[in-house]
């Protein structure tokens, strides 16, 4: 590459033409702005790394306090679902002692009507007896004849039976 130093030359006047410039901007400070601007923005990135990791802070406690809210309320929920076994438990346990009890109420009425039922029973074949007993002695008494007495309980036997039959 070749250089020509001459005054006519446009090489020379551009380089002192962008040399006076260079000079005229130092003067003017402008490289001064040029760093401060360079340094509030660097100020800025920086407080704008700062908030960031104060967010990411933030939300690091807020996924803690989550996760401890997620254990408390899995904890509740277990809790809650422990009550509610005991309960059901108890329901079902007293459930079981009501109905055993209305059952044995019922057997005991049950076993009731059948005593009185057999009582009724053993009245009505009294009852019977003795009416088929008095109609055999008005028999007896009106025929003035003397009966073969096993004959006459043969017959009232035979005669009890018919009537326990129609019952």
């Amino acid at each position: 590459m070749h250089f020509d130093f001459a005054l006519n030359s446009p090489t020379i006047w551009v380089f002192l033409a962008v040399l006076i410039f260079l000079f005229l901007l130092g003067y003017a400070g402008i490289h001064k702005k040029i760093a401060a601007s360079l340094d509030a923005r660097s100020d800025k990135i920086k407080d704008e790394l700062n908030q960031a990791s104060l967010l990411r802070d933030e939300a690091h406690q807020l996924l803690a306090s989550y996760k401890d809210k997620q254990k408390e309320a899995e904890n509740q929920a277990k809790s809650i679902i422990k009550q509610a076994r005991k309960d059901a438990e108890n329901m079902a346990k007293t459930a079981r002692e009501e109905f055993e009890e209305r059952l044995k109420r019922r057997e005991e009425q049950a076993e009731a009507k059948i005593k009185a039922a057999e009582d009724q029973a053993m009245r009505d074949v009294k009852l019977k007896a003795a009416d088929t007993a008095i109609s055999a002695v008005e028999k007896i008494l009106r025929s003035g004849n003397v009966v073969d007495h096993e004959d006459m309980i043969n017959t009232g036997i035979s005669e009890l039976g018919k009537i326990s039959d129609k019952q």
